[in-house]
């Protein structure tokens, strides 16, 4: 036998046995608040299962132990990724089943893209209260830091004990029923307005931002939207003038019909009141 057929055999022999384990396909990884998934297609049939390989790019692989012959097409990798600065690459295999075996030494696999979780995790979007002083002309936004996945010393950690001084906080706000909008970076999670008119309601969103990333990473998910009360301001200022006008026509219109409704009525009662006057005989004297 030739060389040439005989690796054409080799190569043919390995190919359909790696038929039996079809090769992962759209690996990927998607990160909130460093909590880290690796989810990739299809799922398994009864005769094969997959396990997963990760490291840090140059360093050896290692596995987790959730993730190792699993029919499941997703592997959380949160508390494997120990070290958030470095940048990871992770291997799905196609294996045998738990507790089956097979003549390969080597499955077929798929390579994920490179992560990394310091540059690349999606940060959600932050919770936060609004407090104005008793003249009302400061408005101070306190900001509840994100929590993590992640723990340390049994503590849950949140976004600013990993970024540190890196991260900051961009407000966006509008005067109520406003379009135009002014936007403040501050480094701390309690942030003072004090350029803000008083007598008037503003709407604030609140986003983190982390100036050291990549452009397209930089602003985390924007908040929920929420106005502070003024209890000062005028009818004119809370309702449009076309609003208060149809008010007071309604208003003076159901007086009309409640004037209109007394009146008929009494008209009518007088009107029973003499006939039944004029229908009582007059009695001897």
């Amino acid at each position: 036998m030739t060389l040439p057929v005989y690796l054409f055999i080799v190569l043919l022999a390995i190919h359909f046995a790696s038929g039996f384990y079809p090769r992962a396909q759209n690996v990927t990884w998607k990160s909130t608040n460093f909590k880290t998934v690796l989810t990739w297609e299809p799922k398994p049939s009864a005769n094969y299962s997959y396990t997963v390989e990760f490291s840090v790019v140059g360093r050896d692989k290692q596995r987790n132990h959730h993730c190792i012959r699993s029919s499941n097409t997703i592997c959380d990798l949160s508390n494997s990724l120990t070290d958030l600065q470095g940048c990871y690459k992770a291997d799905v295999l196609s294996e045998p089943p738990l507790g089956a075996t097979s003549d390969l030494t080597e499955f077929p696999h798929t390579s994920s893209p490179q992560f990394c979780p310091y540059k690349e995790t999606d940060i959600d979007r932050p919770d936060f209260e609004l407090k104005m002083n008793e003249d009302k002309t400061i408005t101070t936004v306190y900001v509840t830091d994100p929590l993590t996945a992640l723990f340390k010393d049994d503590r849950q950690l949140n976004i600013r004990d990993i970024f540190s001084d890196q991260l900051q906080y961009k407000v966006t706000y509008r005067r109520n029923k406003s379009t135009g909008k002014k936007v403040h970076y501050s480094k701390s999670s309690v942030i003072e307005l004090t350029d803000l008119d008083q007598g008037e309601s503003y709407c604030f969103n609140i986003q983190a931002y982390i100036p050291s990333r990549s452009s397209d990473k930089q602003l985390g998910k924007m908040s929920v939207i929420k106005c502070s009360n003024n209890d000062d301001q005028s009818i004119l200022k809370v309702y449009s003038f076309p609003v208060i006008a149809v008010a007071i026509l309604l208003i003076l219109l159901v007086i009309g019909i409640i004037i209109s409704v007394t009146v008929v009525c009494c008209k009518h009662r007088k009107k029973l009141l003499k006939s039944g006057r004029e229908g009582v005989p007059l009695q001897d004297v």
